[in-house]
């Protein structure tokens, strides 16, 4: 009865082109989270822009990319459209246990790691392995970390305690953590235009792979005994001493209220998928043209139109 409702109510926003127009089952707005990263934010107003011409009330909610998780579950926020694997995965997974639902993975692969411009290679050629690049540490050392090296790290409410992996695999690094993602990249602007060594957090997808040449560093990779077996891996008597996943998820999340209360938009966050072309897309249209992120979702829109069709098909 429950999926023969939906259909109903998904139908009956389908049927014409006045589709947004019609009574949607309920007038309650949406709650869409917003992450402090290009994409997310980008990808987030692109649902929300799909689901308001169905009718639907849309808000926005800013929120911690950890704690996020537990409010969709407690349902006082709706949807997440990117949800990684590398620093996400726990959070995610023990609120699933907790009631908020998978809805589901994007064909996007996502990685998220240490990064190098390609030019480093030129004097420490062996930096795309985390041990040739701890060999070469006090070409990446600055006077705050001298004579370790600096590990250009994430907003620290990503998740990502790199401290704790340079701990664990004894590397001669300090790991910094910047307070925003645009610093990230004014780090590697710089660094890139005066030929600096540097090393810093990235991600794929992302805009980065569009506009500079580089290469992520490769540690052991992650196994679930890295975490909590001292004897598992390069250093015998700590855990943490692997990388992030090479090919990690990227998924979306939903509150449990939200196939009850809204089923046609639910069937469209159902058909919602994001390639990594698409993502980067979305990102450079911010970090690279200076658009603002409402107006990127309207321009990935146009550009995308059949995508965006065949989500509310």
């Amino acid at each position: 009865m429950k999926n023969l409702l939906k259909g109903v109510a998904v139908a009956a926003l389908m049927l014409a082109p006045g589709a947004a127009m019609a009574e949607v089952e309920s007038d309650e707005p949406i709650i869409i989270v917003q992450n402090n990263w290009t994409s997310q934010l980008v990808l987030s107003y692109v649902v929300g822009k799909v689901l308001e011409d169905m009718g639907y009330t849309v808000e926005y909610a800013p929120s911690d990319s950890q704690l996020q998780f537990q409010a969709m579950a407690d349902n006082d926020m709706d949807f997440q459209v990117e949800a990684w694997e590398g620093s996400m995965k726990s959070a995610f997974e023990k609120a699933v246990e907790n009631g908020m639902v998978d809805v589901g993975t994007h064909s996007a692969e996502t990685r998220e790691e240490w990064w190098i411009p390609n030019y480093v290679l030129e004097t420490c050629p062996e930096a795309t392995n985390w041990e040739g690049l701890n060999a070469c540490a006090e070409q990446f050392s600055t006077a705050e970390t001298k004579p370790n090296g600096r590990f250009v790290g994430p907003p620290a409410d990503w998740g990502k305690n790199y401290a704790d992996r340079v701990k664990s695999l004894e590397m001669d690094f300090e790991a910094i953590n910047v307070g925003q993602a645009a610093t990230l990249w004014a780090e590697l602007q710089s660094a890139y235009d005066r030929k600096e060594p540097i090393v810093l957090f990235n991600w794929t997808p992302n805009f980065i792979e569009s506009k500079f040449e580089g290469t992520f560093v490769d540690f052991p990779k992650p196994e679930p005994a890295c975490f909590d077996d001292a004897s598992w891996g390069p250093n015998p008597n700590a855990t943490g001493d692997c990388g992030a996943p090479h090919s990690g998820w990227l998924k979306k999340a939903a509150s449990p209220r939200f196939e009850e209360e809204w089923p046609g938009a639910y069937a469209v966050i159902e058909k919602v998928d994001f390639s990594n072309a698409q993502i980067a897309a979305a990102a450079l249209m911010v970090d690279v043209d200076g658009m603002e992120p409402e107006e990127a979702a309207e321009a990935w829109m146009e550009k995308n139109a059949d995508v965006v069709a065949s989500w509310t098909e």
